[in-house]
């Protein structure tokens, strides 16, 4: 879609603009029908690519002070997750800062460009502010590497369309996210703080024998660290789930961060007569990602093996390499899920029929593993026969040489702090 290739002909061009609205209105319809945020916003950077001929396209929101990635397309993607921009001293933060639409053709002789770590250098960018009303909440960027690339008025006009379309549907989720969030907030807390409120009553009897007070306060503990465990896990799905969340991204080596989570959940394998098997082939590439949340997922993933995989199975946690991604599996021989379950596995709040009765959950777990997952670019599935076991995988994409020449030494300084 460069200038190169468009036509001179008023009657082509004319065709041309026309087939281009009606890709903006069926993109509208598009983002208008999905209250998945990360859905929501992978479907408007890769129109923003497509609709002006782009090579790469991006959205920054405002979070905070600065501008943070929430969303990218084309080559060397993987490197932006999470990455802070200043608002002084960036393309997008002028953008912020004056509420217009930049156009850059060289960008090797504009001075706002900031610099990214393993990020190729611009040729062309376009970049228009995500306005509601009066207010500015991010900035949606198409940009190419190509040589003597020039994006045209269409595509300005197209891209600052796009934007505006996507600012109301990003408005719009996180609107329903809050509201949403406050529904199930209350919903979800109301039980155990029912049986904290009732067995805090019962301590107040006098003739209440000191076995049975004990087993009360053990009961109020129990509920309250319940509590704890569910804010916490909620406001973790609110950052991630709205897109904002801050993902410490940097060329990091799976195997180490694997054995780490291993060794942390032995003991509750061993009271169970378990036993746990690493499967990790030497000379792995690093990986881009957050430890900590990774290290999140994986132990998530451990810790549901040993609850409801039953005394005396085998957990095996694999690795493997597939194309520009790690694969990382969690495998056990325990009970299995049957079928019908498994697509509503991943949901918030949602748990196997009858898992209660084995160990008690919050149902938030695997949605949170799915988010962090997502968040890093991956993707994460569950494969199960029922009485045979499953496994839980999730890929994330392998560092650039780029990238990992950028970050230096902290690779070496994961493995031992892993």
């Amino acid at each position: 879609m460069s200038k190169s290739t468009r036509s001179n002909d008023p009657c082509k061009a004319l065709k041309e603009r026309i087939n281009s609205m009606e890709k903006l209105l069926a993109i509208s319809r598009q983002l208008t029908s999905t209250l998945d945020m990360h859905k929501l916003l992978r479907q408007i950077v890769e129109a923003a690519r497509d609709l002006t001929g782009g090579e790469a396209a991006s959205i920054l929101l405002v979070d905070q002070g600065v501008l943070r990635f929430v969303a990218f397309s084309g080559p060397e993607s993987s490197h932006l997750s999470s990455l802070e921009v200043p608002i002084e001293g960036s393309l997008a933060g002028w953008v912020v800062q004056h509420r217009k639409t930049a156009v850059v053709n060289d960008a090797s002789e504009d001075s706002r460009l900031f610099s990214l770590p393993g990020v190729n250098s611009t040729q062309s960018i376009v970049a228009v502010p995500m306005l509601l009303g009066d207010k500015i909440i991010g900035v949606l960027e198409s940009l190419t590497q190509r040589a003597k690339h020039r994006f045209t008025e269409q595509d300005v006009e197209t891209l600052e369309t796009l934007a505006s379309i996507a600012a109301i549907a990003v408005q719009n989720i996180q609107t329903f996210q809050q509201n949403d969030w406050i529904a199930e907030v209350v919903h979800e807390i109301r039980t155990p703080l029912t049986a904290i409120i009732s067995y805090a009553e019962l301590l107040n009897r006098p003739d209440l024998p000191p076995d049975m007070r004990q087993h009360f306060l053990n009961i109020i503990q129990q509920e309250s660290e319940r509590i704890m465990t569910l804010v916490n896990q909620f406001l973790d799905l609110a950052r991630l789930s709205s897109g904002r969340v801050t993902l410490n991204i940097q060329p990091l080596m799976i195997d180490a961060v694997v054995a780490n989570a291993v060794d942390t959940i032995r003991a509750q394998a061993l009271k169970r007569q378990m036993t746990l098997e690493m499967d990790i082939p030497p000379n792995l590439p690093p990986v881009l990602g957050d430890k900590e949340r990774i290290q999140q997922v994986l132990l998530n993933l451990l810790s549901n093996a040993v609850k409801y995989g039953g005394n005396g199975v085998h957990i095996r946690v694999s690795v493997r390499t597939k194309g520009k991604e790690v694969v990382v599996s969690v495998s056990d021989n325990g009970p299995g899920i049957p079928r019908k379950y498994q697509d509503r596995l991943f949901s918030r709040f949602f748990r196997l029929p009858g898992s209660e009765e084995v160990a008690q959950g919050t149902g938030l777990g695997l949605n949170l593993c799915r988010q962090i997952v997502e968040a890093h670019g991956g993707h994460i599935w569950v494969e199960s026969e029922e009485g045979e076991g499953a496994t839980f995988s999730f890929t994330l994409p392998i560092a650039a040489e780029r990238a990992v020449a950028t970050w230096g030494n902290s690779l070496d300084v994961g493995r031992e702090s892993a």
